[in-house]
């Protein structure tokens, strides 16, 4: 079965979570997107109980560990870097102009692709399979992943705090300009892997909507963040030299922009 009491258990709690965005509106799809992923993982984990696998265990865990750190960094961004807040002022909306209905529709929205983001796993522990080698696969992809997009942002935090008014092209900024976004997209690639053998028929469907998704997502979360250093450090001729030459998601990609494609905006 696609959808099922379980299926709409997880659904309920990413929009419990999530909820938080009605406080702040870009809360949506930052702090309420890690918690809702963190507690996506921890339910799994409760509503399978004896049908947990190593595996399953293994992947409902790194679910926890990425949503409470993601979550965790966020918020922690939110209270005290100021720096932050400013360079964020006018590009994201504060939600006070945004109707009502809109802000349910988008809540809803989200919290059904945070459940479609974790489908995969779900899938094999509701098909009830035992683990294969592509759970494992998985689960060291996912963990990989996390490494990569924690790794990424306590390089950018020590940069900025040796330079603020500097772009960042250190560590990992060498291979990519956004490898904490590269991170998470392996990470939700390591997810995806992580149901083959498992998943079957229209719950495929499910699972593409979630990883299709949440590429989306990151996608365009580099056009934003382009558009934002083009604006920042756009007359710097050392960022000009950066930017031509080192690709902005995917390394070893000669994709160095992505602000002309106007239907990444999210």
């Amino acid at each position: 079965m696609v959808f099922t009491l379980e299926f709409l258990w997880l659904f309920a709690a990413a929009l419990a979570i999530s909820s938080i965005g009605f406080k702040n509106y870009v809360w949506f799809i930052s702090l309420g997107y890690g918690f809702s992923i963190a507690g996506e993982g921890l339910l799994m984990m409760l509503l399978f109980g004896e049908e947990l696998s190593f595996g399953t265990v293994l992947c409902s865990l790194l679910f926890i560990a990425y949503g409470l750190r993601l979550g965790g960094y966020l918020a922690i961004r939110e209270r005290k870097s100021s720096s932050y807040k400013k360079n964020m002022t006018g590009e994201i909306k504060d939600g006070k102009t945004i109707p009502f209905g809109v802000k349910v529709a988008i809540w809803v929205t989200c919290a059904l692709l945070y459940v479609t983001q974790v489908s995969a796993v779900f899938y094999r522990l509701q098909n009830g399979d035992d683990d294969g080698v592509w759970v494992f696969i998985g689960a060291v992809v996912m963990l990989l992943g996390l490494v990569l997009e924690s790794a990424a942002d306590i390089q950018k935090n020590n940069a900025k705090k040796q330079n603020p008014r500097r772009f960042v092209d250190t560590g990992l900024y060498r291979i990519v300009r956004c490898p904490n976004y590269l991170g998470e997209m392996i990470f939700w690639t390591g997810v995806l892997l992580a149901g083959i053998g498992s998943v079957s028929g229209w719950q495929w469907l499910v699972v593409a909507v979630g990883y299709i998704g949440i590429i989306f997502v990151m996608f365009s979360g580099a056009r934003r963040l382009e558009l934002r250093q083009d604006k920042n450090y756009g007359s710097d001729p050392e960022y000009q030299k950066y930017v031509t030459t080192v690709p902005i998601l995917l390394p070893l990609i000669p994709l160095y922009s992505v602000k002309k494609h106007k239907w990444l905006i999210a």
